[in-house]
């Protein structure tokens, strides 16, 4: 019922997130119906569990986009005053998984619908046509499997939000170590040595309670961190979301780079034993396909660091050493989201090599999955730069406060965006060719 009631009470904005996700989930699960009819209408078991691994993509496309809409939703993050009444991180945790699992059911329900219209069971006027073979007409539907295949989606985006967004206690060393014991035993998170009968001195205690109120309230104003406090959920950002740069870039770069060339090793490989054949006859080829979008993804959040550095070089001035500390900054949170659009557009135009145009009745399914798996990403992406915001919200109003003029902060996004696209646009491009290049011999 809490679930039922966030949900109704939330923003436009929020409630058309949800939507989307329900119509990822629609998506999904009428691609894994069709695997179901054609499994009925077709007896070889290879095809049907080829096509069922296919749909493992946009399954995890959606999934992806379920978790970044949870980790945006202004409902479910943690607040001051609500464990008070029962609504501490676990318990928002719960409700984020329950109604993500809403919004996929919804989904869900809309998909078994339109599979059993387009098959005539709701009308008894099925729909004609040489590629409307998955829907296998005629033969009765096991609704048992029917529900099995639907349940995929809402169980699946419920249970990786609800790993996401777990609350996280601090590391056992870490937390031991901020902790001193005082005279006779008293429990103090200084280290600051005190003489005897210092604590028990009228008001010792209540002016450093003081103090300790007053700089955490002050600390929004003043430049911070924005790692997350223990405590609160994953995607939440804590009060201070100052533009410090970490000293260290992400440590995925390397590894990404790695295996980006490993992808590419062998998709060469793959094209020198044998060429053609449709993409089931070639696992080595989609493995190395594979394999390269991990890569890219692997990589985006390091090269969304080094753009930022590069924005900072050569003399910069206060817009670009602004925009660069901010791409810093926030590399995690939009280079992972940023290097898997990247993947999903050069493994697209590579696959583009390898699907059998002459096979039109899986034509509208392949539609589908490029358009589903395109647009959970793309929204996917959109959704972490409204998370980015929300993050720098008391970084913006600092700022503002300082003098800094609305067009300055604009024509900063302007040229990170720019910067990001200079980047990782040609580097698309050269992944997409060299990926297509061995494939399609």
């Amino acid at each position: 019922m809490l679930a039922l009631r966030l949900t109704r009470s939330a923003h436009t904005a929020v409630q058309l997130r949800r939507l989307l996700v329900a119509a990822a989930s629609a998506g999904t699960g009428f691609l894994l119906l069709s695997t179901l009819g054609h499994a009925l209408g077709h007896p070889d078991p290879a095809s049907s569990a080829l096509r069922l691994a296919w749909c493992a993509v946009p399954l995890a496309a959606t999934v992806y986009f379920a978790i970044a809409v949870a980790r945006t939703d202004p409902g479910t993050r943690p607040r001051p005053g609500l464990s008070a009444i029962g609504l501490g991180p676990a318990r928002l945790m719960a409700v984020s998984a329950a109604t993500t699992a809403l919004s996929c059911a919804l989904g869900s329900l809309l998909a078994l619908l339109v599979f059993l219209q387009l098959r005539g069971d709701l009308t008894g006027m099925p729909s004609d046509g040489a590629a409307t073979d998955f829907l296998a007409t005629g033969r009765p539907l096991p609704l048992p499997a029917a529900l099995t295949l639907l349940a995929l989606v809402p169980l699946s985006a419920s249970a990786a939000v609800a790993v996401a967004l777990r609350p996280r206690e601090p590391a056992a060393g870490a937390a031991r170590a901020g902790r001193t014991y005082g005279r006779f035993g008293a429990y103090r998170r200084t280290a600051v040595r005190e003489s005897f009968g210092a604590y028990g001195r009228f008001g010792k205690h209540l002016g450093a309670e003081a103090r300790g109120r007053r700089t955490a309230e002050a600390a929004p104003e003043r430049e911070g961190t924005a790692e997350e406090t223990p405590g609160t959920a994953a995607g939440t950002e804590p009060a201070d979301t100052g533009p410090a740069v970490p000293l260290t870039p992400p440590s995925g770069l390397p590894w990404g780079i790695a295996v980006l060339a490993v992808g590419l090793a062998v998709e060469a490989f793959a094209s020198r034993t044998g060429g053609g054949g449709a993409p089931g006859d070639r696992p080595s080829a989609l493995l190395g396909l594979a394999l390269t979008a991990v890569g890219l993804a692997l990589a985006g959040p390091g090269l969304t660091h080094l753009c930022g550095r590069l924005l900072q070089t050569v003399r910069p001035g206060a817009l670009r050493l602004l925009a660069g500390r901010v791409l810093m900054t926030e590399a995690t949170r939009i280079g992972r989201p940023l290097g898997v659009v990247c993947a999903v557009l050069s493994a697209a135009y590579a696959m583009a090599s390898l699907h059998d145009r002459e096979d039109a009745s899986a034509g509208p399914l392949v539609v589908l999955g490029v358009l589903l798996v395109a647009g959970c990403t793309t929204a996917t992406l959109l959704t972490a730069a409204v998370e980015a915001k929300q993050a720098r919200a008391g970084t913006t109003a600092a700022l503002r406060r300082l003098g800094a003029a609305t067009g300055t902060l604009r024509r900063a996004a302007v040229l990170r965006a720019g910067a990001l696209l200079a980047l990782f646009g040609p580097l698309t491009l050269v992944v997409a060719e060299l990926s297509a290049w061995p494939l399609a011999r």
